[in-house]
């Protein structure tokens, strides 16, 4: 077998079999041949032979480069998935991947932005005289206003508009959810549909690009880059984070934890419990603020 052949199985694997996002079927299948390249094998049987010990060798060669904890625990991740593919493929009941640990990664917590900020992103990004403009603050409110990761945002098609007071949206693994949607967030992707030049057509794109294809997540992440200088956000303030401030802001405002992962598409409750801990930063800074012993005049 050659590394395309390889490479094309376990990608089809990822997409069809397992449903991965094209993210992760990207740095999944990266992962994969970088160690082909290492190895060189010439059959499943020999990928699924690679052991903990020619992991590890090649992780290490992989931190040599300057790779993080955090990637390199997701580099292992992908390749132990990867040999345990191998292992089936070859007809091996039961096969799993070398078991090795990988580096400790220490969650961070997720870095939202507040109402305030979350609007002058928005309308910053909407240049009166672009309709991009005008498509981009419509992509904002969406991920701001009913808590969507920006693929889920941009894989709509105009079958779903006009928008009603609820949306079915497909997240990772194919896993569906409804979430509620604003009058302003509907006012806001009508602006876009208005404005628009392009006709919008059941199957097609809600959102395009300038040529009339599928809008792309760079561009929506370049949009945002310019708009936070120009009002003198962070580099934090990107648009996935308006999907943390969304969930904070329902927690604040007394929402349970059941119901924000519905919301957000969690498949475990333990994603969710990390805006817990932003919840309760943010209380501990309000107390530091506001406690007299503690405020330094």
């Amino acid at each position: 077998m050659t590394k395309a052949d390889f490479l094309e199985q376990w990608h089809a694997h990822l997409l069809d079999g397992r449903r991965r996002s094209p993210h992760t079927v990207r740095a999944y299948v990266a992962a994969a041949a970088r160690l082909l390249d290492r190895y060189e094998p010439c059959s499943w049987r020999e990928v699924s032979r690679i052991d903990a010990k020619n992991l590890r060798s090649h992780l290490a060669a992989r931190r040599s480069d300057g790779l993080s904890n955090t990637s390199t625990a997701r580099e292992l991740s992908a390749l132990k998935g990867f040999i345990g593919f191998a292992g089936k493929q070859c007809g091996m009941e039961g096969a799993t991947a070398p078991r090795m640990r990988g580096p400790r990664v220490k969650k961070g917590i997720p870095r939202p932005v507040t109402p305030d900020e979350a609007m002058a992103l928005a309308d910053e990004v909407a240049e009166p005289t672009s309709w991009t403009g005008i498509r981009d603050r419509a992509v904002l409110f969406l991920l701001y206003g009913s808590g969507l990761r920006i693929s889920e945002a941009l894989s709509l098609t105009g079958h779903e508009f006009p928008l009603g007071a609820v949306l079915r949206v497909t997240g990772k693994g194919g896993k569906q959810r409804v979430v509620p949607i604003l009058p302003v967030v509907s006012e806001a992707v009508e602006a876009y549909v208005a404005a628009c030049p392009y006709p919008l057509t059941q199957d097609g794109p809600l959102f395009r690009g300038e040529r009339g294809g599928a809008l792309s997540q760079g561009m929506v992440q370049k949009a945002v880059a310019r708009a936070r200088k120009m009002v003198g956000l962070p580099d934090t303030a990107t648009p996935h984070a308006l999907r943390h401030s969304f969930a904070t802001h329902l927690l604040g405002e007394g929402a349970d934890l059941r119901s924000l992962q519905e919301l957000l598409g969690h498949a475990s409750l333990a994603s969710t419990q990390i805006y817990t801990k932003v919840d309760a930063a943010k209380l501990l800074e309000t107390f530091r603020m506001a406690h007299p012993r503690e405020r330094r005049d």
